[in-house]
């Protein structure tokens, strides 16, 4: 299995979509990309499923806000997590 994600949450009001959803990782898999079907973004946020620490938190390797439709995320090795997404088009 590789990285994987789901939009469980797309909601649009005033011209904004919210998306809401999980991401999954393998062993071996250190992020991916969140392919969004938006034109700009302006927000992501992550955060890991565990209850335990873990050393780094999982971040969005992108400049805010960016045109563009897919976010690129990185995570520890096989880490799973939500994220929340905000943005237009």
């Amino acid at each position: 299995m590789t990285f994987a994600f789901t939009i469980d949450v797309h909601t649009y009001e005033n011209g904004v979509h919210i998306l809401h959803g999980r991401f999954t990782n393998a062993g071996g898999d250190t992020g991916g990309n969140i392919a969004t079907g938006l034109k700009r973004i302006f927000f992501c946020g992550l955060q890991y499923n565990k209850s335990s620490v873990i050393d780094n938190t999982p971040s969005v390797n992108e400049t805010f806000p960016f045109a563009g439709s897919d976010v690129t995320i990185v995570t520890d090795d096989g880490e799973d997590g939500t994220y929340l997404i905000i943005g237009e088009g």
